[in-house]
């Protein structure tokens, strides 16, 4: 998930009652809950570095042990600077109650991540094994809303929330935050029912003739009942809009209601030689539907550009007929470029296009 979205995780929980334990417990929830994307700082060692260490150990089990002592730490740095102030001095930090729930919050971080359809890597550095739910869009709107009424409320009700303060000891919206963590398990669990229904759809007919190998639905944004489906045969893929409210997957004469059908590029020497690279391996190891589309160059470049695509992220009818013959790599989102020489050796991992297109060696 974005990480405004993790921030409001963190603070709901603290607020949920577990501040009523120790000091610092909302600050330490809100900060824990988003510390496992301090792996961005992979990207200033290049892009495919970044996009190879994404999500991998700070997402992981073994690793939201250490950013938790991280945080717990940072924590702690500031309030020896602050004076050792707080705000109710019979409440004073609990600092190994406060490493659980450090460790609490990073668990959180993985669940939310899981449930979108970029996924997580758990169980690293024993296993590189992805997984995802595919459940919720990577911004979902309805979640984020929950989240930030679950914080807010109490002050545009204050009066009431006073009262509730009156009759109980500790601070207050714990009502309001509790309602909006149980409001986002609900939401859940209303995108699980749809999403299997969405796969069903798919899986329940056959294209052009072929029944599908694979199936999966993708969510859209915010809206729980339109799924964009990949279809897998042996020699093609389908694109797919779903209504997970229709029994079946019917194309429709509407152009976002088209099937897009698209053939599997033929293996060369040239798209061997790139899936080697480091960035090849880093990128099929993480894709669900990889796609590739190579690029001739002109001289004096004289060589090859291979994109790599996957499909589970073209999210957007209006960019279903780009995937075919567009060199513009905006239109392929979480798209990645890789250039050989004439001889196919690898030069670098390509971002932008045309003017701005840059190759960057490999790490």
């Amino acid at each position: 998930m974005e990480p405004v979205t993790h921030f409001l995780t963190g603070a709901c929980m603290g607020r949920a009652g577990l501040n009523r334990k120790t000091a610092l417990a909302t600050l330490t929830l809100t900060l824990a809950a988003e510390a496992p994307d301090l792996d961005v700082l992979g990207r200033f060692r290049g892009s495919a570095f970044g996009f190879a260490h994404h999500r991998g150990f700070t997402h992981s089990f073994l690793g939201i042990v250490l950013m938790a002592a991280l945080v717990v730490g940072f924590v702690y740095l500031i309030w020896r600077i602050r004076g050792r102030k707080l705000k109710d001095p019979n409440l004073p930090p609990r600092w190994g109650l406060l490493f659980l729930y450090a460790c609490l919050a990073g668990l959180s971080h993985i669940l939310l991540d899981f449930t979108n359809n970029y996924g997580v890597r758990p169980f690293w550095p024993f296993s590189e094994k992805w997984y995802s739910w595919d459940i919720v869009f990577i911004f979902e709107p309805i979640m984020f809303g929950l989240l930030l009424l679950g914080l807010i409320a109490p002050s545009f009700f204050g009066m009431i929330d006073k009262e509730i303060g009156a009759r109980q000891r500790g601070p207050r919206g714990r009502i309001a935050a509790s309602v909006a963590l149980v409001a986002v398990v609900l939401l859940w669990a209303v995108r699980d029912f749809e999403h299997r229904r969405a796969v069903n759809a798919l899986a329940a007919r056959t294209y052009e003739g072929a029944d599908p190998a694979r199936v999966s639905a993708y969510p859209s944004l915010s809206d729980p009942f339109h799924w964009y489906g990949v279809v897998e045969t042996p020699n093609f893929f389908v694109l797919a809009p779903v209504d997970s409210l229709r029994p079946e997957v019917n194309p429709g004469v509407a152009e976002d209601d088209k099937l897009e059908l698209l053939y599997k590029p033929e293996e060369t020497p040239i798209t061997l030689a790139v899936k080697r690279s480091y960035l090849g391996r880093a990128y099929l190891d993480w894709a669900q539907y990889p796609i590739t589309q190579t690029e001739t160059l002109q001289p004096p470049l004289d060589g090859y550009i291979v994109h790599f695509q996957d499909l589970r992220f073209v999210q957007l009818p209006s960019l279903f007929g780009r995937l075919r013959g567009s060199r513009d790599e905006t239109s392929k989102p979480l798209g990645a470029g890789v250039q050989l020489d004439r001889n196919l050796r690898i030069v670098g991992d390509v971002s932008g296009s045309g003017a701005k297109r840059v190759t960057v060696p490999e790490p």
